[in-house]
């Protein structure tokens, strides 16, 4: 094991990379699969220039970030340098890649054995015969302030904390990963999930742009390419159209729906909120204060019978539900909460009474498996210590800045139309849950179908949905089902 590393100080100490290189072997289905790991920090330099007269010639380059890694590579390979190769990331913004690392791709995996429901500790590990090494081999990076991830000693965290300087630091890491390891001859793959989907949109446009890096495949987990769509702000009614199904997924889910929809199979209820919503509500809203009686009145009953939410609380707000109070809203009566990441996931808040709920049930139950089984596993058998904090869920968004979206939603799609169009072979694979509330699976949908692709793209877009959550792997058949989609897709670049 490494000896504890403490940050760079101000003593003239230049960081160097600290990668430890690991040795392993697990069986899956019988088979013998081999692999290392490689578990540091690398560290991120900035070029620089001089001044007065040597103004505008390179001088080398200045440490600006140390980024923490997890890398796995499958052992025995006949050529690796052409085997796939997939950069992972979660969201946030300010998340480490703890999420996709050990729930889902990683030849490690936290199991929830309560779910949905709170996992008693301490937790623990298993062999996850569902992720991605037997494909591809795995980089899980950490941006900065998130992990061990850090800016160097004198440097300014906030200069990293923006969708453009995150988006520049994670395209360098994986530029400089892909050229010291050779695999420039990989195809190579990226997969986000959440703020994790929009930095990957981004990115597979900086990487064509800047670097001549063409990507084989872009994994979209829990996606979120158009902000307005997941905004509740006045006069944007799109996120009341959006969230619809979602809501009646969840309702279905408790128990909330009439008998009539409550027997009938959570698709054939969808097909149906679905149709409803683009036929009627979609036009109820566009029309504002201008719809008539009836109309109110119809909508009303029938958003009643979608959400389990009562007729004269949904006229109390205006015919739309902003999804903090319908996870509020929805079990009221029970004292209860729903989640907003896994809507699966309840609790009892302190009161039944206030608007919104006191925390999110569903974050609260994986945040303790999760942060204690990294920490175990990082040292234990990664070999890897520091005396950092592992960050695992940062509160960064309320800094994060978005530069040339001021006064405007975040909207990434165009820069993942750009990259497609420009790379025809670009293939992408969004997989989203049915009981999401953070980036529903509808909303996802609308945005594939406002980018504008030429048509002969439009088949190298994929969509598949799951019955859970945001993070869908914690339900063990999603995990499966997802585990095996996203192999296909791999399999098929």
């Amino acid at each position: 094991m490494s000896e504890p590393r403490p940050p760079t100080t101000d003593s003239g100490t230049v960081p160097s990379d600290d990668l430890v290189t690991r040795h392993h072997q697990q069986s899956i289905d019988g088979r013998t699969l081999r692999y290392a790991s490689h578990t540091g920090r690398v560290v991120l330099h900035r070029e620089g220039t001089g001044t007065g007269e040597r103004a505008g010639q390179w001088e080398g380059t200045t440490p600006s970030a140390e980024m923490f890694v997890v890398a796995y590579t499958k052992e025995g390979v006949r050529d690796p340098a052409t085997r796939p190769l997939t950069f992972s990331f979660n969201g946030g913004p300010g998340s480490s890649s703890v999420w996709l690392h050990l729930g889902l791709l990683g030849p490690k995996r936290v199991p929830l054995d309560a779910d949905p429901a709170p996992t008693a500790p301490p937790y623990r590990l298993v062999d996850n015969p569902h992720g991605l090494l037997e494909h591809t081999d795995l980089v899980f990076i950490d941006p900065v302030s998130t992990g061990y991830s850090r800016a160097v000693t004198g440097g300014k965290p906030s200069d990293f904390h923006g969708l453009d300087p995150d988006v520049r630091s994670v395209g360098d890491l994986i530029r400089l990963w892909v050229s010291r390891h050779g695999r420039w001859g990989s195809p190579i793959y990226l997969i986000g999930e959440s703020y994790g989907t929009t930095r990957a949109a981004a990115l597979a446009a900086y990487l064509q742009t800047r670097h001549a890096m063409y990507l084989s495949g872009v994994m979209l987990v829990s996606s979120i390419l158009d902000f307005s769509t997941a905004r509740f702000e006045p006069g944007n009614d799109l996120p009341h159209l959006l969230f619809l199904p979602t809501y009646a997924a969840v309702a279905h889910y408790h128990g909330r729906l009439p008998a009539d929809l409550q027997a009938l199979p959570l698709r054939e209820v969808l097909d149906e909120v679905e149709a409803w919503a683009l036929d009627v509500y979609a036009r109820f809203l566009a029309l504002g204060d201008r719809a008539d009686d009836d109309l109110v009145d119809a909508v009303a009953q029938r958003l009643s019978r979608y959400t389990g939410l009562d007729a004269h609380w949904l006229r109390g707000a205006h015919l739309r539900v902003e999804i903090m109070r319908f996870c509020k809203a929805l079990l009221r009566d029970q004292g209860r909460s729903v989640g907003r990441l896994d809507a699966r996931y309840t609790a009892r808040d302190r009161d039944a009474v206030g608007a919104t709920p006191d925390t999110d049930p569903s974050y609260a139950a994986i945040l303790g498996p999760y942060g204690a089984a990294f920490n175990d596993y990082v040292r234990r058998d990664l070999g890897y210590a520091s005396d950092l904090p592992y960050e695992v869920l940062t509160g960064l968004y309320a800094t994060w800045r978005f530069e040339g979206f001021e006064n405007r939603f975040v909207n990434v799609s165009e820069q993942l139309r750009s990259a497609m169009h420009a790379n025809p072979a670009l293939r992408v694979h969004v997989a989203s849950g049915y009981y999401d509330l953070a980036t529903p699976y509808w909303a996802s949908e609308h945005t594939l179908a406002h980018m504008a692709l030429d048509p002969a793209l439009r088949g190298n877009v994929r969509h598949t949905v799951y019955e859970a959550g945001h993070m869908m792997y914690v339900h063990e058949p999603s995990l499966r089902a997802v585990g095996a989609d996203l192999a296909a897709f791999v399999r098929a670049g």
